[in-house]
């Protein structure tokens, strides 16, 4: 019982007589593995990334990204375009890669618009301050 069915052939070699049910056995998961490679290449529609990259743009403008984030703002703008391109065009793989690109895009400029912003404030006390110094500096001088 533990042997192989085969039989040796006049070349020397081996050969296999395989049984019918381990044939329709390799042709069913062949057949499987064909299934999941078709639905593997599916992807669903992204629209919830476009939307969410479109929040994080309109975020990004009201964060003051016009002026301390252009290029990255126009960056996430261009990439949300050819997202919602791709989707048009049924490309849904790379409408997702473009919405998350472009939703990061944006989440960089709103972070550059906030952090310019903070920058300013920082700069106006330091400002604040001296002036404040040199007040107080000529009233105890006088």
């Amino acid at each position: 019982m533990g042997r192989e069915n085969s039989t040796a052939n006049e070349t020397g070699g081996v050969e296999m007589n395989m049984k019918p049910w381990r044939i329709h056995k390799a042709c069913l998961v062949m057949l499987f593995m064909f299934v999941l490679a078709g639905c593997a290449d599916k992807v669903l529609p992204p629209t919830q990334q476009i939307t969410l990259a479109t929040q994080s743009i309109t975020q990004a403008e009201s964060s003051g990204a016009f002026e301390f984030a252009p290029v990255e703002l126009k960056s996430a703008r261009e990439k949300l375009s050819q997202a919602k391109l791709a989707l048009d065009k049924e490309e849904n793989l790379k409408a997702k890669r473009l919405a998350e690109e472009a939703m990061i895009d944006a989440n960089l400029a709103e972070a550059k618009a906030r952090s310019a912003k903070s920058q300013k404030v920082v700069e106006e006390l330091k400002e604040s301050i001296r002036v404040l110094r040199e007040e107080m500096n000529r009233k105890t001088g006088s």
